[in-house]
């Protein structure tokens, strides 16, 4: 009885949860308090001084400021490119009677005669406006806005935007054979480019916002967001950072939703249907790719040789484009598809309405008038010529393939699309960006494969044939290289006026005036700091004078080596800072 009693009583007991002492709970609650202070309580007032570090400077770079003005200029400039398309049928329904694309088709019924003098009218309305209000006597585009990227921080005078797109609504609308995209390029970055001085910001915020209006013009103009805020980072930055990469997103954004709610959610070509029918074919993608770079290098070779021709023969500027007009429109009484933007032409190839013999001629002829439209100072881009020419390459390619090998050949319609891409990246040096507007406006992923082998290799052959794209011609023409790395853009952005050491007020007239036998060399505040290194080199001295633009007796100021070589690094020091954040 008492063993049961004493069994029951341990096995009750040994059920029940243990007790801790008062002693033992202090001791853990003192421990619990110590991991608390020693490891926990560190972590989290080490991520909170991180958070409140990087707050901090995303409110000190005006970030939500950028972000803001990304959007009023992805609104705005996706407005404009609308408005631009608009007048641009406006000046078509004057000479052929409607405002749509089909221009070939309209004109063919207008007959030759209209065919053959609107485009010359179209050219004294130009060589009006080069003449009267264009201070370099010529358009502006994509290759000016990449220089003020380069060299003129971003800087785009609104006068030359202005006239620029009024030149190409004028020339596109009366036949120019040239494309639409350039000018709206360039008009979205003026567009930024004023919204820019409104604000005192960092060299590095006014590059990214410049960028910002080149994206919404290229999303609004292909109905292609992801093409946009690629190409602004390929082409006009030339750099993938990613403290630029939201502010264009947004920007990009903004401007293909307002081009959709007013223009349609449509793409801008005819999409036929397509197939890729074997892996087989591979070898007949890379070969036709082969194609596409040599029609390219002939494009880009045409508008070389074609804009050093004309200006061999001294004509007035104003003539000029009255002659060139007379030329596109004699091409086109014969081929009207070179007339215009064209896309009703690529409409055409991309559906296999045409025979391939006419594919060859528009190649020929698409080329020769886009060349004489340029150098005779008509405005315009050349994004729609090579995709153009890139449909009708790709279109001949197709047929030719088709009849050789019908059995294993895709559609006629998978090699035009491809060979939209693969002409137009290698004439604008944007493979990316020119791959994305494809697959976008096609919504065929399936084919990135194809697409991609297609405009890498387009895109290599004519860069190993040229060195340049048509851009970075342009810009080499006026002795500016932007392909020499950041160096040499800062050696000649970077001016004198930024790091002189202004004359005190209180200086004599002594002290203000140059002795021409004691000092022959100065600078002025204009002067490239690449300039003042050569000379601090060339004279052996460490201080130059500084005088003023209209009179070099007078000195305003002195410049320094070292402050000249801080400036030069710092600049170096900041853009390589913007281009890795």
């Amino acid at each position: 009885m008492d063993h049961a009693s004493d069994s029951s009583d341990r096995g009750s007991s040994g059920d029940s949860a243990p007790v801790l002492s008062a002693t033992q709970l202090k001791r853990n609650v003192h421990w619990a308090r110590r991991y608390l202070d020693d490891i926990i309580r560190p972590v989290f007032d080490l991520q909170n001084a991180q958070i409140g570090h990087n707050v901090s400077s995303f409110l000190r770079d005006r970030q939500p400021l950028v972000w803001l003005l990304a959007l009023l200029i992805g609104v705005t400039v996706a407005y404009v490119a609308v408005a631009f398309r608009w007048s641009i049928g406006m000046f078509q329904l004057l000479w052929i009677g409607t405002q749509s694309e089909k221009v070939a088709s309209a004109a063919t019924e207008a007959g030759w005669l209209v065919i053959l003098l609107a485009p010359a009218v179209g050219g004294a309305i130009v060589g009006f406006i080069l003449h009267k209000h264009m201070p370099g006597r010529r358009a502006q585009g994509v290759a000016d806005v990449i220089e003020a990227r380069a060299v003129h921080d971003s800087n785009i005078s609104v006068k030359s935007g202005i006239w620029s797109a009024i030149a190409a609504s004028v020339s596109l609308g009366f036949g120019a054979s040239a494309g639409r995209e350039g000018p709206v390029v360039h008009i979205g970055a003026t567009i930024a480019s004023f919204v820019e001085n409104f604000f005192k910001l960092t060299h590095g915020t006014r590059r990214t916002l410049l960028a910002c209006g080149v994206a919404a013009a290229v999303a609004a103009s292909f109905n292609a967001p992801m093409a946009g805020v690629i190409f602004a980072h390929e082409v006009i930055l030339a750099h993938y950072a990613l403290s630029a990469f939201v502010p264009i997103v947004i920007a990009s954004v903004a401007a293909t939703v307002i081009a959709r709610i007013h223009l349609g959610n449509f793409p801008a070509f005819v999409v036929p249907d397509y197939q890729i029918t074997t892996y087989w074919e591979f070898p007949a993608f890379a070969l036709l790719g082969v194609t596409c770079a040599a029609v390219a290098i002939a494009f880009e070779t045409a508008l070389m040789v074609t804009e050093k021709v004309s200006w061999k023969f001294q004509a007035p500027l104003w003539l000029r484009p009255i002659v060139g007009g007379l030329m596109i429109g004699s091409i086109a009484i014969f081929f009207p598809q070179v007339l215009g933007v064209g896309y009703e032409a690529a409409d055409a190839a991309l559906t296999a309405q045409y025979p391939l013999w006419i594919m060859l001629a528009l190649l020929v002829a698409k080329t020769a008038a886009t060349a004489i439209t340029l150098a005779t100072r008509f405005a315009g881009g050349i994004f729609s010529p090579a995709i153009y020419l890139g449909a009708m390459a790709g279109g001949s390619y197709g047929l030719i393939a088709s009849s050789v090998f019908p059995d294993m050949a895709s559609s006629h319609g998978l090699y035009a699309i491809l060979g939209m891409g693969a002409v137009a990246g290698a004439v604008l040096g944007a493979p990316i960006s020119s791959t994305l507007i494809i697959l976008e406006v096609t919504k065929g992923y399936d084919i990135s494969l194809a697409l991609m082998l297609t405009v890498s290799i387009a895109h290599g052959l004519t860069r190993a044939a040229l060195g340049l794209s048509f851009f970075h011609w342009q810009l080499s023409k006026r002795g500016l290289s932007v392909q020499e790395g950041p160096h040499r853009e800062i050696m000649r952005s970077l001016l004198v006026r930024d790091f002189i050491t202004v004359l005190d007020q209180a200086a004599t007239t002594e002290e203000k005036k140059r002795d021409p036998h004691a000092q022959p060399d100065w600078l002025t505040v204009n002067d490239t700091v690449e300039t003042a290194l050569r000379m601090f080199d060339r004279t052996g001295r460490h201080r130059l004078p500084v005088v003023s633009m209209g009179d070099e007796t007078m000195i305003v100021g002195w410049a320094e080596r070292m402050p000249a070589m801080d400036a030069f690094n710092k600049a170096l020091i900041e853009r390589h800072v913007e281009e890795h954040r």
